[in-house]
């Protein structure tokens, strides 16, 4: 496609110009607990959709809860609202290809992003790249941003069944921050139907005089739609709040490759109090470690809350082999007992807060396609804290063990991981600079 010079078409490109966080303020958010609050959130959402349903998402398991939504997505297909649907090619894999026949019979679009067709397609870097994101948008403005798949709260494609739900979560967005969630769905889109991100063309785009200027400055107009005053208010300074101040934030391999890591690495550079992380896959690089153990150094309370019940043991060993770092500066590491654990959050400070599909570890951070909603409100942040401090304490601590032998045995295994993570992202033409153990 090509891009004329109108402000629609500029605001259309001008949160994607920027490696950085843009926070708007004017937004909705509200915090879902699991598919069983999520789930009839897009039911509801859906079934008043008057325009359009865009969705992307990585893994689906047809079955109890998931199957409201694609019949809420089927009943808006046929009463003649544009339906798109994007599903990544790893995690639909064993969705029967009679399924989405179905969907797109009654008239759902529907398109697989990078299909796995046999051995050979290991061979395909790109194809060690997925679309990790779990995303939604009805009729441009009403979003969902979270870590939850398409699947029940109590299946799972590996463990089958279980009596206790997964923990995660998700938030649903209205307002302004519900415009870039809608173009990353988009771009998804055309690059499983085209081959081709339609964002390809903003290099070219902006090499035109004056319109890389003219991007940021459509943006700051568009941002918040609140007297200039308010808008000073809002920048300015930190600790002042406006009703609510979010930015979703794309880990991707264009323009905005880092900047997932990024953020999250300021806000724990710049805790005072404390920090909250709940993730099923904990392996990050160098900095973030250092992050981590220079906030409890000075005091901040740093907790972690990882997998008890363990899914994939290889990821499982990989954080154990960091505890040992961690706790001999007084970060605290928690396991998971009371189910199945997916959730992607962080809070600090009760000021602070991210909620979506990026994990700790070298795919979300350097390999995969993934989203966050980052909340700067207090009272958002104090809600997710709440919910949080229940998920600790269904948690067992793991007790510091700094014997020597384990010690030992501990760097033997990190060094075993981190080769193993080197090779995997160099298969997935990720630069070996980029990884720090």
């Amino acid at each position: 496609m090509s891009f004329g010079d109108n402000a629609a078409q500029s605001l259309s490109l001008a949160w994607y110009a920027q490696r950085r966080p843009v926070f708007t303020g004017g937004n909705q958010v509200q915090l879902l607990r699991g598919g069983r609050e999520l789930f009839p959130a897009m039911v509801q959402a859906i079934d008043q959709a008057q325009d359009s349903v865009w969705l992307a998402n990585y893994l689906t398991g047809p079955g109890g809860q998931a199957d409201l939504v694609f019949q809420a997505l089927t009943r808006a297909a046929q009463r003649g609202v544009a339906v798109q649907v994007v599903m990544d090619g790893v995690g639909s894999r064993e969705v029967p290809s009679a399924f989405w026949q179905a969907l797109r019979d009654e008239g759902i679009d529907v398109a697989i992003y990078r299909p796995v067709q046999g051995w050979l397609s290991a061979l395909k870097r790109g194809n060690w790249r997925r679309m990790h994101l779990k995303l939604c948008v009805v009729d441009e403005d009403l979003g969902f941003v979270g870590g939850i798949n398409l699947i029940d709260d109590h299946n799972d494609l590996a463990q089958g069944w279980s009596g206790q739900p997964r923990l995660d979560y998700a938030v649903q967005v209205r307002g302004t921050v519900a415009t870039p969630v809608q173009h990353t769905i988009r771009a998804m889109w055309t690059r499983a139907t085209l081959g081709k991100d339609w964002r390809d063309e903003l290099i070219d785009w902006v090499k035109v005089p004056g319109r890389t200027k003219r991007l940021r400055r459509v943006w700051q107009q568009a941002r918040l739609r609140l007297p200039p005053a308010e808008q000073g208010q809002i920048s300015a300074s930190a600790g002042i709040r406006q009703p609510m101040r979010c930015a979703f934030v794309l880990r991707d391999n264009l323009r905005q490759r880092r900047t997932i890591e990024r953020a999250a690495l300021q806000a724990i550079q710049q805790a005072r109090s404390h920090v909250d992380i709940v993730t099923p896959y904990f392996y990050p690089g160098r900095a973030m470690r250092r992050a981590l153990r220079h906030a409890a150094d000075r005091g901040v309370r740093v907790r972690l809350l990882l997998q008890g019940k363990v899914d994939y043991r290889i990821a499982a060993m990989a954080a154990r082999a960091l505890y040992d770092e961690l706790q001999r500066h007084g970060v605290r590491i928690f396991e998971y007992q009371a189910a199945w654990l997916h959730a992607k959050v962080m809070c600090v400070d009760d000021e602070w807060a991210t909620v979506g599909s990026s994990n700790l570890d070298p795919l979300s951070m350097l390999v995969n396609l993934e989203g966050n909603l980052i909340v700067r409100d207090r009272a958002f942040a104090k809600t997710l804290a709440a919910s949080l401090a229940r998920d600790f304490a269904d948690g067992v601590e793991v007790l510091p063990a700094h014997a020597q032998g384990q010690s030992r045995s501990a760097r033997w295994l990190r060094g075993a991981l981190n080769w193993v993570a080197k090779v995997y992202l160099r298969m997935a033409g990720v630069a070996r600079r980029d990884w720090r153990d």
